[in-house]
């Protein structure tokens, strides 16, 4: 091992220009494909944590207008979601709602004595804490809870970036103060903080009996059960629709008559998106890397022709072709690995780097390289060598010992 070693590093001296260009690239292509790894684990880790971190198996089912004319019903009608579509929902389709809940958003100004914002309000119900990731966001207080709902309670929670331009005084708690909202005061009862979510929630009864059309519900929220691939999540959207449409008097068919974002269908969609990118890295990675692995191999090819009378010698004294393959192929792995780990380092300054400039900004999650990524490029960097080196391995075994030692 030791003589392996000590022909390898004379290789190496004998051919300092040559090995060193030829590296060059091999750094570049390493380099590339650890920021390009790192940069598309940022947005994976990105997206599961904004969204595959919320409840994805719902179903948000929005009124629109029919299109078509359906059992006498004329084209072009309004659809208005009401609460019997609250009830009929889960109870006709069983297999795949697990509850419906909905919300009512409006407009307005939320004031104290000291600050005015100028924004909306959701009305909302419990479960809203955990489909908007703000259940383990609390800093203080609580969320809305079922009494709230039951008693029609003037309450609210607020993102901790408003609390501090309505309450601005240093250190002082929003919980338990009161703010005016459409005239009306509400106690603060929670705070949360969220990198992107600023909403204003208050209990959905009472913000159905603030609003105008106490009968239009605008959207539902179906919450699902039993999916576990996309067929399932499109029957679940599928039988929702017939039951509104037999509810409102349209066609099963009519593709405007209700509008429905399947969440369950697109989060699965997305994340073969997000598989069809981690591929394509690493592709771009690797051809980027094939330039310098094939100089690696020219440089072998050189090398096996300037050493013909040394491998001739070698194996006229009785050194097995074994051997021989060895040492070329240790060669070209050696050189690819010394400059894989040199791009390597420095795909991991640029991407400790990068986080830090998008660490405040929250635009990728974690961009950096992990041993999982490291491990795996080391794991290509050898196959690379290996495969450099393989074909000059093989033409030097080809060589004869009595042709070698006549070689000048």
């Amino acid at each position: 091992m030791i003589d392996l070693i000590r022909e390898i590093m004379q290789t190496l001296r004998n051919n300092k220009l040559r090995t060193i260009l030829t590296g060059v690239a091999v750094s570049w292509g390493v380099f590339m494909l650890i920021t390009l790894l790192a940069l598309a684990k940022g947005i994976t880790d990105d997206f599961e944590q904004d969204v595959m971190g919320k409840n994805m198996t719902r179903l948000r089912v929005f009124g629109g207008r029919t299109s078509v004319p359906w059992e006498g019903n004329r084209e072009g009608r309004r659809i208005r979601l009401d609460e019997k579509d609250l009830h009929t929902v889960p109870s006709g389709a069983k297999e795949y709602v697990e509850d419906v809940t909905t919300n009512i958003w409006g407009g307005s100004s939320v004031s104290t004595k000291d600050a005015k914002v100028n924004l909306s309000y959701s009305g909302v119900y419990p479960s809203a804490a955990k489909e908007q990731q703000i259940d383990d966001k609390m800093t203080e207080g609580r969320f809305l809870n079922q009494p709230d709902l039951d008693e029609c309670r003037k309450v609210v929670v607020i993102s901790d970036y408003y609390a501090g331009q309505l309450f601005p005084a240093e250190g002082e708690s929003a919980v338990g103060k009161t703010v005016i909202i459409n005239g009306l005061a509400f106690k603060v009862v929670g705070v949360y903080k969220s990198r992107w979510n600023r909403d204003v929630y208050i209990p959905f009864t009472t913000a159905r009996l603030m609003a105008s059309d106490r009968k239009d519900l605008g959207e539902l929220s179906v919450n699902l059960k039993n999916v576990m691939n996309q067929e399932d999540g499109e029957e679940a959207e599928k039988q929702v629709k017939n039951i509104l449409a037999k509810n409102h008097g349209f066609s099963p068919d009519d593709e405007s008559a209700v509008w429905i974002s399947n969440y369950f269908t697109n989060a699965l969609q997305a994340q073969q998106g997000l598989g069809i990118l981690d591929v394509s890295v690493w592709v771009l990675g690797i051809l980027t890397l094939l330039t310098g692995i094939v100089g690696i191999s020219n440089i072998m090819f050189v090398s096996v022709k300037e050493r013909t009378h040394e491998i001739g010698i070698r194996r006229a004294i009785g050194a097995k072709p074994r051997k021989i393959l060895i040492q070329i192929l240790a060669e070209a792995v050696s050189i690819t690995l010394i400059f894989g780990y040199i791009g390597i380092v420095m795909g991991t300054a640029v991407t400790q780097l990068i986080d830090h400039i998008f660490n405040e900004s929250g635009m990728l999650g974690n961009p950096t390289v992990s041993l999982t990524i490291a491990f795996e490029v080391t794991v290509v960097l050898v196959l690379a060598g290996a495969l450099a080196g393989l074909f000059p391995a093989l033409k030097a075994l080809k060589v004869k010992p009595v042709e070698a030692l006549r070689d000048e």
